[in-house]
């Protein structure tokens, strides 16, 4: 067998995939590079270019072996390691599904946390805690123009976007300014927080994009193998009285985020 074009007798029950989103895949009897490899990359390539979207199901195991003509150990294999790449994940009886990233693309140009920029582009918003602490930091206190002995809310968050890590951020809250976000728990908007538990209204934040490489640390969260392009965002948001009291650095993965801004003549 020189080939295997991918051709399906029927779906099956429960799977949502149309044939036509696999007509691309095509298995070279001829190359040195094993099934399994080959079956993998296509498959990664439909997630990324967005052939299949994400929560999309995908054909069973059997299914698309059958219509492949190759051993189901060869599509297990290529499942197995998009698994643990991030890129699929299975659901019980939901079957296997892609887990890629839809594209979102927010308006620059008004302060919004990521909760209402989620909210407002139809997606719902969750976090992932990984860091709390009420901290002392000269540098910090410096930055906004505190004493050294001036205490902060640090918090290192994961921001999802409908269960799919968007960004990880890094937060200081001045607790002089607002000192009931040291009972926080860290759960939803800090914007929200700040009006409706601290009385605190904010009126504005100077913000700075710049393009950086992942850190393991964020390659981790976000399921890369390896560094990719990445926006940093840093935001400094002031109070109705101008006092400084946020200041977040957050990276948002790059496959995501399209950001568009709106320019008058």
């Amino acid at each position: 067998m020189s080939s295997s074009e991918l051709i399906f007798k029927n779906n099956g029950p429960g799977q949502t995939a149309a044939p036509a989103q696999w007509k691309a895949i095509a298995l070279d009897g001829q190359s040195s590079e094993p099934y399994f490899v080959q079956l993998k990359r296509q498959l990664r390539d439909l997630i990324e270019r967005g052939g299949l979207q994400h929560g999309e199901n995908l054909p069973s195991e059997r299914i698309l072996a059958d219509a492949l003509r190759v051993s189901r150990t060869t599509v297990k294999r290529a499942y197995d390691e998009l698994r643990a790449e991030g890129l699929l994940s299975t659901h019980g009886r939901g079957g296997t599904i892609a887990r890629g990233t839809a594209q979102v693309r927010p308006t620059l140009g008004k302060l919004k946390g990521f909760t209402q920029e989620m909210r407002e582009l139809g997606m719902t918003a969750s976090s992932q805690l990984q860091e709390r602490a009420v901290v002392r930091d000269r540098m910090i206190a410096s930055l906004f123009g505190r004493p050294s002995t001036a205490q902060f809310l640090r918090l290192v968050r994961v921001r999802l976007g409908d269960g799919v890590a968007m960004t990880r951020e890094t937060g200081w809250y001045d607790l002089g300014v607002a000192p009931a976000l040291s009972g926080w728990d860290a759960n939803g908007s800090a914007y929200e927080y700040l009006r409706e538990k601290c009385g605190v209204f904010l009126t504005g934040a100077d913000q700075s994009v710049e393009a950086v490489l992942s850190s393991p640390e964020e390659d981790r969260v976000f399921g890369f193998a390896s560094p990719q392009p990445c926006l940093l965002f840093k935001r400094h948001t002031r109070t109705a009285h101008e006092q400084l009291v946020e200041y977040v650095e957050g990276v948002f993965r790059g496959d995501a985020y399209v950001y568009r801004l709106q320019l008058e003549t």
